[in-house]
């Protein structure tokens, strides 16, 4: 019985010290078109992975590209994240892809995996943009290779000039590529340029690459939520959003009580605001400062009258959360705004802003019911031809009628038609009280009468 004790104790302790000497390896999954989603994953893996205190960040790259801007903001975390990250690239990192793999430490590649082609597309119709937005992805890809600094003898670890042709093809690198094409590297070519350090054909491969071969991996699992976060902090769907909640605010400001404009306003608003909050890129003070210029708005329009100090202070307040917002949302580290961010969030703001202006203009104009097919008790025309009428015309019936003047009518003054008394007037003369008299017309909401001739 004892040496069973002693037996269980001994690979007990055995497990518990393999445990403890295997690193902890946290794995990011990037197998999707780079966007608003993927940044959001990011934020949130990156953030468990320092809570379970990993010991490596492991990228596995499989995408083709997608935004330079969330392309951008993942290549930022990663650079300034503080623990080692690995990129295994198990295919493809093409384009924006490309960057995020040069932004890890260390890159292992398939043998037919490829890396590579970074030039800035037309989403459209794939297309290459002007030179501006080239230039600047050229500048980002060679800080990207330059942050890995140099070896030992001077040499850079990620040569800048390779890392812009595969941006530019008019820069050449001899032996690897001419000034005609845009580079994109094979696993081999990768190795050899440097831009990799090994193949590998799979994790365990990569982990004894590295000297890690007894690990713990932990993925990286989103879950449905995140997605749709991921959705509605797109800068798109937030432009959107700003702009239905500007146009929601001015349309229920020229109607009386709380109607269709208000519910728009206000489900924008919640969808703008929620995910921001839930995802930590934005603090409640954020949402106080929104409420607060709402506040101030509702306060302008029922309490004090005309349009002074506060309705200005409530439309800065609403306008001044938007906008940060966006800055929150653009930023890698919150609260850090650089010149990138602040031009991203500032020209979204913007363009939101302008769409609700043109869609405002053109809702309030005479073409829109027509367009929009809108039928509303505003834009019908009350025809008298079609019966409409401000006045009883009962009264009309009784031309031809005989009656009595119930007053003298000097020209106006009562009469008396089949029991009921009117207003007339006189149209020839005076008529004494008790004279016969004959309606002869009805206009203006009056009755016309002359003497009865016997």
């Amino acid at each position: 019985m004892n040496k069973l004790v002693t037996f269980v104790f001994l690979v007990a302790l055995t497990y518990l010290n393999t445990f403890a000497d295997s690193r902890l390896v946290y794995m990011l999954p990037l197998d999707d078109e780079i966007g608003s989603t993927t940044w959001q994953h990011t934020r949130r893996a990156l953030a468990e992975a320092e809570q379970a205190n990993a010991d490596i960040l492991l990228v596995h790259l499989n995408t083709y590209g997608g935004s330079v801007l969330h392309a951008d903001s993942i290549r930022t975390a990663l650079l300034h994240f503080n623990r080692p990250v690995v990129a295994f690239i198990d295919n493809n990192a093409a384009s924006a892809g490309a960057l995020i793999a040069l932004a890890c430490d260390s890159v292992f590649m398939r043998q037919d995996a490829t890396m590579g082609a970074v030039t800035v597309v037309n989403g459209t119709d794939g297309a290459a943009m002007p030179d501006k937005y080239q230039s600047y992805m050229r500048a980002m890809m060679r800080a990207t290779a330059e942050s890995h600094g140099k070896d030992s003898v001077g040499n850079w670890r990620r040569n800048p000039i390779i890392a812009e042709a595969m941006v530019d093809p008019r820069v050449s690198v001899p032996g690897l590529i001419d000034s005609t094409r845009v580079l994109t590297f094979t696993a081999g070519e990768a190795v050899k340029w440097k831009f990799a350090e090994g193949t590998a054909e799979s994790i365990d491969e990569v982990m004894t690459s590295i000297g890690a071969p007894d690990y713990r991996l932990k993925r990286f699992s989103p879950t449905w939520v995140d997605n749709l976060l991921g959705f509605f902090t797109n800068p798109a769907v937030q432009g959107i959003l700003i702009m239905l909640i500007i146009g929601g605010i001015y349309f229920e400001l020229q109607t009386p009580g709380m109607g269709f404009p208000s519910v728009v306003a206000i489900m924008a608003a919640v969808l703008y605001f929620l995910p921001l909050y839930l995802t930590g890129i934005a603090s409640s003070w954020l949402v106080l400062l929104f409420l607060i210029g709402l506040l101030l708005l509702l306060l302008e329009i029922f309490v004090i009258p005309g349009f002074g100090i506060a309705g200005i202070a409530g439309a800065v307040f609403i306008a001044a959360s938007l906008f940060i917002g966006l800055l929150e949302n653009f930023s890698v580290i919150p609260g850090s705004f650089n010149m990138h961010v602040v031009r991203n969030a500032t020209l979204t703001f913007i363009l939101s802003i302008a769409a609700a202006t043109g869609i405002i203009v053109f809702l309030s104009s005479k073409y829109a019911p027509k367009a929009l097919s809108i039928h509303s008790e505003l834009t019908h025309c009350q025809n008298v031809e079609d019966g409409y009428i401000g006045v009883d015309t009962a009264p009309a019936q009784l031309v031809g009628q005989n009656g009595i003047a119930e007053t003298d009518m000097r020209p106006g003054g009562k009469v008396v038609v089949n029991g009921e008394t009117f207003d007339a007037i006189s149209l020839k003369g005076f008529i004494e009280a008790g004279t016969e008299i004959t309606v002869k017309r009805y206009e203006n909401a009056q009755l016309y009468v002359t003497q009865r001739l016997s």
